[in-house]
């Protein structure tokens, strides 16, 4: 599969750089364009559209779904970095439309787990993010540079990851919460609110990014309510979820608010 021209294949065009190798067995849609000295292994699958960089890597089992774009350098697909995985088939699976910018490591999961990594789309991945087996990334979330995600980590929708920040294992990151720069994160991070620090400590609601993606103002207004209840008045986090609870049912982003405390296993950010 070595060419300076496209290569077409049952009614397919693919871009493939005569320094590039392409396993026999990978499997690519059309438009997809592989750089210069870049490697695809067999197990992988590339949908349409998608833009392998130069000197990238991308080992199998693999699915990478449409309009992607992976800068140079990047490792897609490795053996993950976990003393217990032997070598089973686990998987990596990116969803659409991710930049992957360079030197980012993302790693197939283990059979501890789901034995499944995923991303999901509208991603963007700084220079240098990890993203270690069997994590969970939702969608249109903003990854800056440096940042590492450790194992089973679940990282949910409109999340941002400030610049060099680490995550435990096992944590949770709640939609729409912000960790800043250098946080260390070693507890779970409830939806809508922002952490920063080392250890990651609470410092307030998501307020401006909330308002840029159009939540209603009674929604804001509520979940500022919420937030005073479980962050300000002191009361335990049980008896804080029974007092948001009595708040107005119609707000759908209380329940968000409230599902993402009680999903945690190892104890909130507070």
């Amino acid at each position: 599969m070595l060419g300076r021209d496209p290569v077409r294949s049952a009614g397919k065009t693919v871009l493939i750089h005569p320094s590039a190798i392409v396993d026999a067995g990978a499997q690519l849609a059309s438009n997809v364009t592989i750089g210069p000295w870049s490697f695809v292994g067999p197990g992988v699958e590339i949908g349409e559209g998608t833009v392998i960089g130069p000197h990238v890597v991308v080992k199998g089992p693999t699915r990478i779904g449409k309009n992607n774009r992976i800068y140079q350098f990047a490792s897609i697909g490795e053996d993950c970095q976990d003393k217990k995985y032997a070598g089973e088939p686990t998987e990596l699976v990116v969803g659409d439309n991710n930049i992957i910018r360079e030197s980012c490591t993302l790693h197939r999961g283990t059979v501890q787990d789901q034995g499944i990594t995923r991303v999901g789309n509208n991603n963007l991945l700084m220079v240098n993010v990890h993203i270690a087996h069997d994590v969970i990334l939702g969608n249109d979330t903003t990854i800056a540079n440096n940042v590492a995600i450790a194992g089973h980590v679940q990282v949910d929708d409109f999340a941002v990851l400030g610049g060099m920040t680490g995550v435990h294992q096992y944590c949770k990151i709640g939609a729409h919460s912000i960790c800043g720069v250098s946080s260390v994160v070693l507890k779970d991070v409830p939806a809508y609110v922002i952490v920063s620090g080392n250890s990651a400590e609470v410092h307030g609601l998501n307020l401006e990014g909330l308002r840029r993606r159009g939540f209603a103002r009674e929604s804001i207004k509520a979940l500022q309510q919420a937030y005073r209840i479980v962050f300000r008045q002191g009361l335990t986090v049980q008896d804080a979820l029974s007092a948001i609870r009595e708040l107005d049912p119609q707000v759908p982003e209380l329940q968000v608010f409230v599902e993402s405390i009680e999903a945690s296993s190892r104890g909130i950010v507070r």
